[in-house]
C-alpha cells in the first residue's frame, strides 16, 4: 500500500470540498493542503489561464502574482514537514493548458528552453522571453512556454514530480456541476468570487480525463481497480469516486475510498462540529471565496433524503429549468458545455467505485 501524499484531482463544483471536510477532520494524521495550484494557473508568472490576463491589477491584489508552479510544490514540501501524511485537493487543469494545448514543462520546474536546445546545459531558472514568464515588465502572456514537452504528459508538471503523489479522482455529472459554476460566475456571485465570465474551458473533465489516462498509461496509477484486488507494494489502485454516489451514500464511499489510500475509517469523519473545525474550514478556503460557502457552513456529511437524491430530469426539464434561472442565453451556453463533457464524463465514470 502507498503512503504517499494523496492526491484528489477533480474538476470545479464537483462536492469535492465537502469531500475534503472529511479528511480535515484527521489531524491526527493528515495535513491538508486546499487547491494550491490555482495560485500559478490564474496569477503567477507562469500563468496558463487567460482569466485575468489583461487584468495586472488583479493578479497583483491576488497575492499570488509572484508564484510559480516550483514555489507551490515548495509550499507542500514545507508542509509535509510536520511528519503527517498529505492530503491535496486540487482542480486538474490548473496543471494543464487550457483548450487542449499543447504542454510543455513549466521553467520553474526545471522546463528546458527549445531555443537553448534539449540536452544542452538547456535548464531555465523560471525565466523565459528574456523576463520571468511575463510578470516585472514583459507585457507577453506567459503561455505557451518556450520549454520542451514531456512525451504523452498533458501537464506542465514532470512525470518524476506527478509520480510521487497517491493519485484519485473525483467526478459529478456536468448535468450538476456546469449550472452550479455558471452561477459562481454571475451576480450576484461574481462579485464575491471574482470571476466575472463563464468559461466553458473551465470545465476540466477533458482535462482530467487526459490525465487519468496518462498517469494509467505511466503506471502511476493501476492496473487494479479499486476494490477489485489486492496492489502490490508501493503501488495504487485506480480510485474514481462518483459525487452523487457519495451524496447517496457516505459512509459506504468514505470507507471504501479510505481503504484504497490506506486510512483507517472512522464514522467520526463525517462530522465536523466545532468552532475549532469551523475556523479551520474557513481560514482554509478564503482565498476562493464564494465558491465554498455550502461546505465552510456544513456540519457533516449525511446521506440525501429521498427528496433531495437527484433525479434524473429530460433534457427539456433541464432546459426548462436553466432558462428560467438564467436566461435564454446562459441556457443555451450551459446545454452546450454539458453536452461537450458528457463523454469524459462517462468514461471516467466506469471506473466509478461501486459498493
Amino acid at each position: 500500500m502507498s503512503n504517499k501524499p494523496i492526491f484528489v484531482a477533480t474538476h470545479p463544483r464537483a462536492v469535492s470540498t465537502a469531500f475534503e471536510r472529511v479528511f480535515m477532520t484527521r489531524r491526527d494524521i493528515l495535513t491538508c493542503v486546499h487547491e494550491p495550484f490555482g495560485d500559478a494557473f490564474y496569477f503567477g508568472p507562469e500563468r496558463l489561464s487567460p482569466r485575468y490576463e489583461n487584468d495586472e491589477k488583479a493578479r497583483e491584489e491576488s497575492g499570488f502574482a509572484d508564484c510559480t508552479y516550483q514555489s507551490i510544490f515548495d509550499r507542500i514540501e514545507r508542509e509535509g514537514k510536520e511528519g503527517k501524511r498529505l492530503f491535496i485537493k486540487d482542480i486538474t487543469h490548473y496543471l494543464c493548458p487550457p483548450e487542449k494545448g499543447s504542454a510543455s514543462i513549466a521553467p520553474s520546474l526545471g522546463g528546458q528552453s527549445i531555443k537553448k536546445g534539449v540536452g544542452t546545459e538547456g535548464h531555465t531558472n523560471g525565466t523565459t522571453n528574456g523576463k520571468v514568464n511575463g510578470h516585472n515588465g514583459s507585457k507577453k502572456a506567459p503561455y505557451p512556454y518556450d520549454t520542451a514537452p514531456e512525451p504523452g504528459n498533458p501537464t506542465v508538471v514532470p512525470a518524476e514530480i506527478l509520480r510521487q503523489f497517491h493519485f484519485t479522482f473525483l467526478i459529478r455529472h456536468p448535468r450538476h456541476s456546469i449550472p452550479s459554476y455558471w452561477r459562481c460566475t454571475i451576480p450576484p456571485l461574481d462579485k464575491v468570487t471574482g470571476f466575472y465570465n463563464f468559461m466553458p474551458a473551465e470545465a476540466g473533465y477533458d482535462e482530467l480525463r487526459r490525465v487519468f489516462d496518462f498517469l494509467r498509461k505511466d503506471k502511476h496509477v493501476g492496473p487494479v481497480l479499486a476494490g477489485k484486488g489486492v496492489c502490490e507494494k508501493n503501488d495504487v489502485s485506480i480510485t474514481v469516486i462518483d459525487a452523487d454516489d457519495l451524496l447517496d451514500n457516505p459512509e459506504g464511499i468514505i470507507s471504501a475510498y479510505c481503504k484504497e489510500v490506506g486510512i483507517d475509517y472512522s464514522p467520526k469523519m463525517l462530522i465536523w462540529d466545532t468552532e475549532e473545525d469551523h475556523q479551520r474550514a474557513r481560514d482554509a478556503f478564503e482565498k476562493w471565496r464564494g465558491f465554498h460557502d455550502d461546505a465552510i457552513n456544513s456540519t457533516s456529511l449525511k446521506p440525501r433524503s429521498a427528496a433531495h437524491k437527484k433525479k434524473n430530469k429530460s433534457i427539456e426539464d433541464e432546459d426548462a429549468e436553466w432558462k428560467q434561472k438564467y436566461g435564454e442565453d446562459g441556457a443555451k451556453v450551459i446545454r452546450e458545455t454539458v453536452d461537450a463533457n458528457i463523454e469524459d464524463y462517462e468514461y471516467l465514470k466506469t471506473f466509478a467505485i461501486k459498493v
